[in-house]
């Protein structure tokens, strides 16, 4: 499977928004999108009118970098969400919330998903007690995930730590830091979500 493999302060400059894909710098001076906010590319600066149809694009492209999904992976989704009970853009986010990288960048294990994906890989965390290295698992209410025992004095998991109480923990999940743990306590909530992403635009881009 394909992945990128370029620069991602250059995704955030594209969708000229905070993406926060480079976890603690996204905070800094040193944000690509607060030192640069133009579009890379040789008219970046230049004003654009865009279409119905842009707008959608760039709305999709937003929730797929977000997540770091390909374009496959994120319509997999997609169709998923579109079968489901409930409105498809609210079932959209609810699918891509519940995978396990973002999960445990949520609850502060990681300093961004991209970083939570690498970790999951390295086999450092586990849900309800087993070992799990697929970041797209799908978490459900009621499960455990914790850093595993060996894996608790990783720099990568100690800086993150270092900066939880400066995140915002969503409510659907509870944090035992004294134990690495955390659980997730109901579904998530589109409030609670906040991303700078108009979910209904995607809907519409993939309806036409």
């Amino acid at each position: 499977m394909g992945r990128y493999t370029g620069s991602v302060c250059r995704l955030c400059r594209r969708e000229t928004v905070k993406l926060f894909l480079k976890g603690a710098r996204c905070l800094t001076e040193k944000c690509a999108v607060d030192r640069r906010n133009t579009v890379p590319g040789q008219h970046g600066g230049a004003r654009q009118r865009l279409s119905e149809y842009s707008t959608q694009l760039r709305e999709k492209q937003k929730l797929k970098r977000i997540y770091g999904l390909m374009e496959t992976q994120f319509k997999k989704y997609f169709l998923n969400a579109e079968k489901k009970k409930g409105i498809t853009g609210d079932n959209l986010l609810f699918l891509l919330e519940s995978r396990l990288d973002n999960v445990v960048y949520r609850l502060g294990f990681a300093l961004s998903r991209k970083q939570s994906r690498m970790l999951i890989r390295q086999n450092h965390f586990q849900v309800n007690g087993k070992a799990i290295n697929i970041p797209s698992y799908e978490v459900s209410v009621s499960d455990v995930i914790e850093v595993r025992e060996k894996s608790r004095y990783l720099l990568p998991v100690k800086e993150a730590m270092a900066r939880m109480d400066a995140r915002v923990l969503p409510e659907w999940l509870e944090i035992e830091a004294a134990n690495f743990k955390g659980i997730v306590r109901s579904r998530p909530k589109k409030e609670a979500i906040a991303l700078p992403v108009n979910e209904q635009l995607v809907v519409e881009l993939y309806s036409r």
